[in-house]
């Protein structure tokens, strides 16, 4: 019943009885200062003289308190601000009542009765806000109980947070966590800080069902490895970032929290920022980009522009996604020339035009169709872009006496099960050919697995598949992928251009193959929710097996031989690998444009199976010997 009329009254019905409940103070704290200061003994008459000092009290109060705006201060909201603001309207009091003490003759110790008065009623407001405050939380709460945190943190952010979230509804913090030692046994903010070892004892003594990780400033790999460690207690796990990153990032609230960042789902610790020799290689150079709209093509021009080449010229086919990173990069570096070219790498007139005109240094082939399911059901095109598109590119640039060209590959390419594989397989060995007869371009490949967050990877759709409400689908049980950021993917792509001596087949270290399904897994739990199976039938979203798509592997491959040999840099090896010679090569390149012209498939697939075999077993021999 309480809790309806708290909930039903206006805020004009609620600012009239607050300013009532002011006016009534005002009274008893005058009635109350007169008894203070009559003399033992003496009783309380309210005398004519009394009784108008107390009328303009009134309306003196009533106009300042109406002016300061104390009765639409919000209760949860009334803090120091509106404490000074009772002292004001205190300090007119005094003022008034001394005044209209020498005004009506017959009030005894007028003066004094007037500090008094004023003390009294900043005493009184105070304590009946807070007290009202106190009452209607309460009353809320029980309507709407609220759910037990932890704040494993007990910094800076881990101390806003828990600033912000008093007055908060829905949410309760109920202690600190934090390793550092002279922390522990503290008391911020009414919150008591507990050792790490003290969790399970706060959940099971608060009904805690949310653990939020406050300590922005740690490393991704240690955030990780906490966030694991506390997911073992049954909690939701959240991480908070640092409040300027909420105000900078425009977070769509400012105290939600969020899962961990999907950068750091795998476990991976990134690698630096800066590494000396990649400017060297861009720095004034008249740079090429194909793909340049895509998840790859565009963080390439992005840190492309950090080396301040002379121009960068970007070529794509999506009119949308080059209008987009076009724009997004003369914001950027406004003093850097950039063109935007729309068409196709297959169109080999305006590739030639643009390697000729443009007098290109540098040229970085990203332009593809990647998506495996997507190709496999549109073979003979994605044959024709991104093998016969990396022909026109790599001929041009050898044509224009282009300084460098790397070719940016898969994975997949290695031992290809699909038709996208394949497509990136025998672009390798279009451009391995091209780099034993080219002396003023040196080409180069970089191969490496799936980029987190790129379109078309597992992130984006289980994402997608969370914010739904699942199921999460998984194509097998078992399935495992290299990942790898965006940001470090492309950073060593530029490194390993820069070694490039012609030739080379550049591997990216892509860490340890990661199980889809505990990413899966990872990513639901961080949500938020809680994976639904055998185990726990209650939970939340189910992960559900789809099985293998057409084309797909259980595990990818990043070698083809065992011959490595290592880089100036930890991350990127050097490949020693076989490929078809100038005569295969253009064998296997007729065979694929009569099978694309003619649209026959049965023709497609007996050329890949020969030429891609034909290298593998020349990759054989060589290591058998």
């Amino acid at each position: 019943m309480l809790y309806s009329i708290a909930v039903g009254l206006t805020r004009s019905q609620k600012r009239a009885i607050i300013l009532a409940i002011d006016v009534g103070l005002i009274a008893i704290s005058y009635c109350l200062a007169r008894i203070v200061i009559l003399e033992q003994g003496q009783a309380l008459e309210l005398t004519s003289q009394a009784l108008w000092t107390m009328a303009v009290l009134l309306a003196v109060g009533l106009s300042f308190t109406a002016f300061l705006g104390l009765h639409r201060i919000k209760l949860n909201a009334y803090e120091l601000q509106g404490m000074i603001e009772t002292a004001c309207v205190a300090l007119g009091l005094t003022l008034t009542a001394s005044l209209a003490g020498f005004v009506f003759a017959g009030l005894q110790s007028p003066i004094e009765t007037a500090i008094v008065t004023g003390m009294l009623f900043v005493i009184l407001s105070v304590s009946a806000r807070l007290i009202m405050r106190t009452v209607l939380r309460e009353i809320y709460r029980r309507g709407h109980p609220r759910v037990s945190i932890v704040i494993y943190g007990a910094g800076q952010t881990g101390q806003q947070l828990a600033a912000a979230l008093v007055t908060d509804p829905m949410v309760k913090p109920v202690a600190f966590v934090d390793d550092e030692p002279r922390m522990q046994n503290l008391t911020i903010g009414g919150l008591r800080v507990h050792a790490p070892a003290e969790i399970d004892q706060l959940i099971a003594r608060h009904d805690v069902r949310r653990i939020v990780l406050a300590i922005p400033s740690a490393r991704p790999v240690t955030q990780q490895a906490i966030a694991g460690q506390l997911r073992a207690t049954g909690c939701e796990v959240h991480v908070l970032p640092s409040f300027a990153d909420l105000v900078a990032n425009n977070s769509r609230g400012l105290f939600e929290t969020k899962p961990i960042n999907v950068n750091n789902l795998v476990d991976r610790d990134l690698m630096e920022e800066e590494m000396p020799g990649v400017s060297d290689t861009y720095r004034a150079r008249h740079i090429l980009v194909t793909g340049a709209g895509g998840s790859i093509g565009s963080e390439l021009c992005r840190q492309l522009l950090s080396c301040r080449p002379s121009h960068l010229t970007l070529l794509d086919h999506s009119e949308l996604a080059l209008f987009e990173i076009e724009r997004e990069l003369q914001e950027i570096a406004p003093d850097i020339p950039i063109s935007a070219v729309l068409g196709s790498v297959c169109d080999s007139d305006l590739v030639s035009e643009i390697l000729h005109d443009g007098v290109i240094d540098i040229v970085l082939h990203a332009a593809a169709y990647k998506h495996v399911p997507m190709v496999e059901r549109n073979a003979l095109e994605g044959m024709r872009n991104n093998v016969l598109g990396t022909k026109v590119v790599a001929d041009a640039a050898r044509n224009a006496g282009v300084e460098r060209f790397i070719l940016v590959s898969s994975d997949k390419a290695v031992r290809p099960s699909s038709a996208m594989g394949a497509s990136k397989r025998l672009s390798e060995l279009v451009v391995q050919d091209l780099a034993t007869r080219s002396s003023p371009t040196r080409f180069s490949m970089v191969r490496f697995g799936n980029v987190l967050g790129s379109s078309g990877s597992v992130i984006p759709l289980f994402s997608g598949q969370i914010q739904r409400g699942g199921p999460v689908t998984l194509t097998h049980s078992d399935v495992t992928r290299y990942f790898m950021t965006i940001p470090e993917a492309v950073r060593l792509v530029l490194l390993a251009g820069s070694f490039a001596r012609g030739g080379d087949v550049f591997v990216l270290d892509m860490g340890k193959p990661v199980p889809v399904r505990d990413l899966a897994r990872r990513m639901i739990e961080q949500a938020g929710y809680s994976v639904r199976d055998d185990q726990n039938p209650d939970g939340d979203i189910e992960i559900a097996i789809t099985g293998l798509r057409p084309g797909e592997k259980l595990h990818e491959e990043l070698l083809i031989g065992s011959d490595m040999l290592t880089t100036p840099h930890a991350k990127i090896l050097r490949a020693q690998e076989s490929h078809l010679s100038e005569i295969e090569t253009a064998k296997a390149l007729q065979s694929l444009r009569h099978a694309i012209e003619t649209r026959n498939h049965a023709v497609l697939e007996t050329t890949l199976a020969q030429w891609i075999e034909k290298a593998e077993a020349k990759e054989t021999i060589t290591v058998n010997q």
